[in-house]
């Protein structure tokens, strides 16, 4: 940060400062927490030696906050993969069940939505299909933060509903499933190549979410990777050309993202690990009846405040996620 030339890139010049304030935070916050439990072994020793109750409880109270501040500081000594500091791209895609799971879908999006909101994340469309009846057939977002895709990467898989149907005439209770993929937002330090002559490249009118302005116009595009399969779209930006630039990025963010699983899976086969493959996989359920329940699968982690999670509500379950996997 001292050199001259330091701000002749200022998009990496803010790359260094943000990971520079972040270390800094780490290491400020463990000399908190330390000097934190030093204090309290400190006032046990002095209780042994006079008991007084209500200094008991003050310790206890302390106690408790400062292992809060500690757990949170374990995930992010844990999030030290350099991906894990970027941007997250989530994608939204209903099972089989028509309206029903288009509209578990939308519910999942207004969650997300809200966990950003909360976390003072940054989030934009950049396709959103609109149901037949009600919900979504599809979305993608862009949620911008520091550490957005370290915490959501725990959200990835299927996700299952179980609730009485309000789409349901006879009040029946239906079980619905919707699938979240989540990517880190390609990072411009990361080389990869992408040849012209492997992308499908469709233009069309834009549709759903997005204002009037964004109707009028054939701004939407679609792009297909040909060797991988890879479809992505974007309808967010007002140009044609933005919409392209959003689809390349989207594209190499899956590329990247293929390639992180592929040295995981690679990882995990060097250790002997048998671990089931999460994409496509249930990771966790919603039970809004006959009770109210939401629970994590992989970590059996499980709260009755359903109305919480909707709202937004996910650290206990992303936390106890990125601990079961040291």
């Amino acid at each position: 940060m001292s050199l001259e030339d330091f701000w002749s890139d200022p998009k990496q010049a803010q790359r260094i400062i943000q990971e520079t304030n972040s270390l800094k935070n780490i290491i400020a916050t463990y000399e908190r927490v330390d000097k934190a439990f030093k204090m309290i072994q400190d006032n046990l020793d002095e209780l042994k030696d006079a008991y007084d109750e209500e200094m008991l409880q003050l310790i206890e109270e302390d106690y408790l906050n400062i292992t809060k501040t500690f757990e949170q500081f374990e995930i992010e000594v844990l999030l030290s993969q350099p991906y894990d500091r970027s941007n997250a791209i989530l994608e939204l895609h209903p099972g089989a069940g028509g309206t029903e799971s288009q509209d578990w879908c939308q519910m999942l999006y207004r969650m997300y939505c809200r966990y950003a909101e909360k976390k003072g994340y940054k989030v934009t469309v950049l396709d959103y299909q609109d149901g037949d009846e009600a919900g979504i057939k599809s979305c993608s977002i862009l949620i911008e933060g520091y550490m957005a895709y370290g915490y959501l990467k725990a959200e990835k898989g299927v996700h299952r509903l179980v609730r009485i149907s309000p789409f349901d005439a006879g009040g029946r209770r239906h079980t619905s499933f919707a699938s979240v993929d989540v990517m880190p937002e390609f990072n411009n330090e990361i080389e990869i190549e992408i040849s012209e002559n492997d992308l499908e490249v469709t233009t069309m009118r834009a549709s759903g979410a997005g204002g009037q302005h964004i109707n009028k116009t054939d701004s939407a595009v679609r792009m297909l990777h040909k060797p991988s399969g890879i479809v992505v779209s974007c309808q967010t930006e007002r140009s044609q050309i933005q919409n392209r630039e959003r689809c390349l990025n989207m594209l190499k963010s899956k590329l990247y993202q293929q390639m992180i699983e592929k040295q995981q899976a690679e990882i995990n086969a060097l250790k002997g690990e048998q671990k089931a493959i999460e994409w496509g996989s249930q990771i966790r359920s919603y039970v809004f009846c006959p009770y109210t329940m939401v629970k994590d699968l992989r970590t059996s982690y499980e709260t009755t405040d359903v109305d919480g999670v909707m709202d937004g509500d996910l650290d206990a379950f992303i936390f106890s996620y990125l601990k079961s996997q040291i």
